[in-house]
């Protein structure tokens, strides 16, 4: 086998492997024994007809493309490893066979996504929006009451009107220019009110409805509705409340907060000030760092392969599902309801995906351009920090790590520094609107 590696467009290699007529010979020979099973010949036991009888009956090239399977299986990953200093693939091959293909003239091409090279601009001595958050008295009163909002028993309502916050149980039909249109019906509809789960004007009308009321609500569809055919129009809902069910807050008092945890209110309001703080923190921390790479990749460049962008877009549009799932929907059945299909919706991402990429491809080459590195001592120390957050001893926690995780302990510690770097080298400015 000889192999010769060409650069190709958008950041691929083409790679050309060549085969003599022995070893195709040979791999012909193997696909033939392990497929035989998947023939039949009259007068012979399946799977026991000779190579040369099932080329006959199905043709000479039976077993070429499984001929080929074995032949890029067995060397592709050997040349990508002989070739790691001159390129890293970041995606599946395309395969072609040449025109003059022959069996004594065996030529597989693969052309291979590769990670590009990227050039960056000035990435020192430039201002950079600097995100600042602070929490008040009002952001810990306010993460109180959700608190109690959430412990607060539900009560059925019986001696007023629907107001929002309230679980009203409704029938309703919608109709445009007085007919129904589907999907507008329901019998018996729980919806919260303050949700914007209905379109908006809906839940607004209900509220001030009493328990079998009956009303007709005009409400206009929006422009971006995901059904064609109603996407601006205006239709009336003739709704109906058959139950209000409201919330019953318990009393922030000592009992309650220690059996949230807390010896006293003023210990428990504390401790609520921290999390925020830690949150905030660490919100303030996300966003300029999202702020410094957005920055500095406006003057970069690269040649992004499809293959990056795609790969992003599907694990943005994964992360979708999995919080879909957790809200007890299936991903195929948001997609229906919503009118598109995954691989539509995954589209959607395809900016996103574009920005990550290209900030990844930054990160990588700025730690480069400043020989950033992990030392020995520092990996173990995160490597300790982690394993005191789970209750293990330093040793056991990193006996159980696999490569792939001690590398992005590696890598994390990488990224800090280059963003203290960074921040220590260019005008970080806190603007009035982000603080």
């Amino acid at each position: 086998m000889n192999y010769k590696v060409t650069p190709a467009e958008k950041s691929t290699v083409k790679i050309e492997i060549s085969f003599t007529p022995e070893e195709w010979a040979a791999a012909n020979q193997k696909a033939y024994l392990e497929n035989r099973k998947r023939y039949t010949v009259n007068g012979f036991r399946k799977g026991k007809a000779p190579k040369s009888v099932l080329e006959m009956y199905y043709g000479k090239g039976l077993f070429y493309e499984d001929a080929l399977d074995l032949l890029f299986g067995e060397n592709y990953d050997g040349i990508l490893e002989k070739e790691k200093e001159n390129f890293t693939a970041v995606g599946e091959p395309q395969l072609s066979l040449g025109d003059d293909f022959s069996e004594t003239n065996v030529v597989l091409t693969a052309v291979v996504p590769v990670k590009p090279d990227v050039t960056v601009g000035q990435y020192k001595g430039i201002k950079i929006p600097k995100y600042e958050y602070t929490v008040t008295d009002a952001d810990v009163e306010k993460d109180i009451q959700n608190t109690l909002e959430r412990l607060a028993k539900s009560v059925d309502v019986t001696d007023r009107p629907a107001a929002m916050g309230d679980t009203v149980n409704i029938a309703f039909v919608g109709k445009k220019d007085g007919v129904a249109f589907e999907g507008g019906t329901a019998e018996s509809y729980d919806l919260t009110l303050g949700s914007h789960t209905f379109i908006p004007g809906f839940e607004e009308g209900v509220v001030g409805m009493a328990i079998g009321e009956t009303k007709d609500l005009g409400v206009t569809f929006p422009e971006d509705y995901q059904e064609e055919s109603l996407k601006g129009q205006p239709v009336v809902f003739t709704v109906t409340v058959h139950k209000i069910t409201g919330k019953e807050l318990p009393v922030l008092d000592e009992e309650l907060v220690k059996k949230l945890g807390s010896d006293s209110l003023d210990a428990y309001r504390a401790k609520v000030r921290e999390r925020l703080e830690k949150n905030a923190e660490t919100r303030s921390r996300n966003e300029t760092e999202n702020s410094i790479l957005t920055e500095i990749a406006k003057t970069a460049t690269a040649e992004i392969p499809d293959a990056l962008i795609e790969r992003q877009e599907e694990l943005s549009v994964r992360r979708l599902e999995q919080n879909i799932m957790h809200q007890g929907i299936r991903p195929e059945d948001y997609y229906q309801y919503i009118g598109t299909t995954r691989d539509e919706y995954k589209k959607k991402f395809e900016e996103e995906a574009k920005q990550l990429v290209m900030h990844q491809l930054v990160i990588e080459k700025l730690i480069e351009l400043e020989n950033i590195t992990a030392a020995e001592e520092e990996i173990s120390q995160k490597i300790a920090e982690q394993a005191a957050s789970v209750g293990k001893e330093p040793a056991a926690y990193e006996k159980d790590l696999d490569p792939r995780q001690r590398e992005y302990i590696e890598n994390d510690i990488k990224f800090t520094k280059l963003i203290d770097f960074l921040m220590a080298n260019n005008e970080m400015v806190v603007s009035s609107d982000n603080a």
